[in-house]
């Protein structure tokens, strides 16, 4: 098993394919394994089952069934992953969605569309002190 494998994966919670897909080969790319979540259900899911815990999660907005300032507060409350960093993706670019979600216990709030190097530099901050 290499380096890669045994780190946690990024959890993607994002209902856009296209922007999903993008997000998995930048990452993968760099050497990180991801989780998708397409929904917010899915993604609830994923937390309450809880089998593997992600290293960073990168949290649309905007999702059908559950939003995300809605799976902020689930994963602040779920055992295991309230210090899990979570960044925020989403074209809401309202002051007031940006302190919602930042108060709700979001660690980082990007605005779409990112710049790739951006986002990744942002991940690489949050992931340093991982092994």
């Amino acid at each position: 098993m290499t380096a890669t494998q045994s780190m946690p994966p990024i959890m993607v919670v994002e209902d856009d394919d296209h922007i999903s897909q993008i997000l998995k080969f930048m990452l993968e790319r760099q050497g990180w394994r991801t989780l998708l979540a397409t929904d917010g259900l899915a993604a609830r899911k994923l937390v309450e089952e809880g089998q593997e815990r992600p290293a960073l999660i990168l949290l649309d907005v905007m999702l059908p069934y559950i939003d995300g300032f809605e799976l902020v507060q689930i994963v602040r409350k779920t055992p295991g992953w309230e210090n899990i960093p979570i960044v925020m993706l989403t074209a809401k670019n309202m002051e007031r969605d940006i302190v919602r979600a930042l108060d709700a216990g979001a660690n980082d709030y990007i605005v779409k569309p990112f710049q790739p190097n951006e986002l990744l530099a942002r991940v690489r901050r949050f992931l340093k002190d991982k092994p």
